[in-house]
């Protein structure tokens, strides 16, 4: 049986490019998806499944993350005098969530340095690492599942989705072996961004893990991969292919709700998909979808 996990990891060092200019003083975890930043969707969802031991990743030019995630007793005051009780809990909800901590990563060298940042923090235990470009939605509960199957496995677990192949250069694909459980198999190897010639499946790797300390000792010596960068998935492939003494890596297949905020189409897509689900929202926003969707025609 595995150590029970309490604490979360969560990079959020990078530039975010890909939202220039908005991202030029703004971190992209701070754009808002609907009335909320996505880096809030991704913590309240470590605190969900039980981690309320957050750790960080930042960079540079991300005060805002940690100002979010603080107090601002001058807003509260405001809105404790106008007796706004709803905005007042929206504003404490943040800072309550969870015990956060925060480390610079220094230069952003690759997700797999950004893990091995969280190193003095988390120690010898199991942790899960959350990346903030993807929202799952709270109704499919991922997280609580992978944290169950490392108990059970003693393994590190990746979350894995199917795409169509023709996306796959964008992930990093498993090749597996099944398992007595559907959604789970055994990941035999991992290859990063490989071309859909090259991918060994079409099952691609998405921002949530839960791994074992060994991980760390492994990206000590990672050398620089696709990109030049530390990738954690040249990590993750030594430790499948070295159970017997990293306790090897299996993957959770996803079927549920995932919305990727970290491409601009479907960034928009996200916020509209969740303001269709809000009560506060929905009814009045469905119906000029439709209107709108029919003068396209």
């Amino acid at each position: 049986m595995g150590t029970p996990i309490t604490k979360a990891v969560i990079p959020a060092a990078g530039l975010g490019t890909r939202f220039l200019p908005a991202t030029k003083a703004m971190p992209k975890e701070m754009l808002p998806v609907v009335d909320k930043p996505a880096i809030q969707y991704v913590v309240e969802e470590a605190v969900a499944a039980g981690l309320s031991d957050i750790l960080m990743v930042t960079g540079r030019n991300k005060n805002a993350l940690e100002n979010h995630f603080d107090r601002m007793t001058e807003l509260e005051a405001m809105l404790e005098r106008k007796g706004d009780q709803t905005r007042l809990a929206k504003v404490r909800e943040s800072n309550e969530l969870a015990d956060i901590h925060y480390v610079r990563q220094g230069d952003p060298r690759g997700l797999g340095h950004a893990v091995l940042r969280a190193r003095m923090h988390v120690g010898n235990e199991p942790f899960a690492v959350l990346l903030g470009d993807d929202i799952i939605d709270a109704r499919d509960p991922l997280l609580t599942r992978m944290l169950a199957e490392q108990v059970k496995r003693g393994a590190s677990i990746v979350a894995l989705l199917e795409v169509d192949p023709a996306q796959i250069h964008m992930y990093g694909a498993a090749a597996v072996e099944a398992t007595d459980d559907p959604d789970v198999v055994r990941i035999t190897g991992l290859v990063e961004k490989p071309s859909a010639e090259d991918a060994p499946s079409n099952l691609a790797i998405i921002g949530r893990y839960v791994l074992c300390p060994e991980v760390f000792d492994i990206l000590e010596h990672t050398k620089p991969g696709k990109g030049n960068e530390i990738q954690l998935t040249d990590a993750l492939q030594e430790m499948a292919v070295n159970p017997e003494s990293t306790g090897g890596v299996y993957g959770l297949i996803f079927r549920g709700r995932r919305y990727d905020t970290g491409d601009r189409l479907d960034y928009i897509k996200a916020i509209v998909q969740l303001a269709v689900e809000r009560d506060d929202l929905g009814a009045d926003l469905k119906p000029w979808l439709h209107e709108f969707v029919a003068t396209l025609d």
